[in-house]
């Protein structure tokens, strides 16, 4: 299942979903970007994207719970909404933690709390590879073992300041290939995100992550906030991706 790199389309809208879903992309991210890099959706949008989902598609419904603050019970209650309403891979932001310490504190909380209502929902550890523009966060090579010591399954790096800056303006290959093989070795998956381009893909596959996330590049514009997503531009993007 995990032999090429999956594609995670984050739609704000049911008429976004339809467009993604019709696609096939593999993964429908619910999101909302006006609340930020990771910004949470509503548990009712949650719940109609996974409605709009063929029953016996592989496609799974993602869904982020927003750039979290150092508050354990407030995530793990959201997780725990985003669990309920449908989600079968929740999405936590580290934004809050000041150092790997508390993001397992916080991720741990949010792994429970997922788990004891369905074990088979996956759990995503992001960080963030501009770490260093923000007041907190985990350095970014952190992730992978915050995620193996919380339970999580996935490690994510995306871009918290969304701006014309993208993954690579932070973090070089190599530097991306430590973190893939990080995670690897505690059995993680890996996904990258963060303003990604059709320039570099070239980069992304000689990293070759399990996953990758995107919106800007496969909306109007190359406007995330204001632009809607069209099919012909995922088209493009898993043309140049898979070819």
């Amino acid at each position: 299942m995990w032999n090429k790199i999956k594609l995670l389309v984050s739609p704000k809208t049911i008429e976004e979903a339809k467009i993604a879903i019709a696609a096939q992309a593999d993964y429908i991210d619910c999101k909302n970007p006006e609340e930020g890099s990771l910004g949470a959706n509503f548990p009712w949008m949650i719940k109609m994207m996974k409605d709009l989902i063929p029953f016996h598609s592989s496609q799974l419904l993602s869904a982020t719970i927003g750039d979290f603050p150092y508050l354990p019970g407030s995530a793990s209650l959201a997780a725990l909404g985003a669990a309920v309403s449908g989600a079968d891979i929740i999405k936590v932001g580290l934004k809050g933690p000041k150092n790997k310490e508390q993001g397992i504190k916080l991720m741990k909380n949010v792994v429970k709390a997922v788990k004891d209502f369905n074990k088979n929902i996956l759990v995503v550890a992001a960080g963030y590879a501009d770490y260093s523009r923000m007041e907190t966060s985990p350095e970014f090579l952190s992730i992978p073992e915050i995620a193996t010591k919380s339970g999580a399954e996935i490690a994510m790096l995306d871009t918290y300041i969304k701006d014309e800056k993208n993954l690579f303006d932070f973090l070089n290959v190599d530097q991306l290939l430590e973190f893939k093989n990080k995670a690897i070795k505690s059995n993680l998956r890996v996904a990258l995100a963060g303003n990604l381009n059709l320039k570099v893909l070239p980069k992304i596959k000689q990293i070759s992550p399990d996953i990758i996330g995107v919106r800007s590049v496969i909306c109007e514009g190359n406007d995330r906030n204001n632009g809607m997503i069209k099919a012909d531009l995922i088209q493009k993007l898993k043309q140049e991706l898979y070819k």
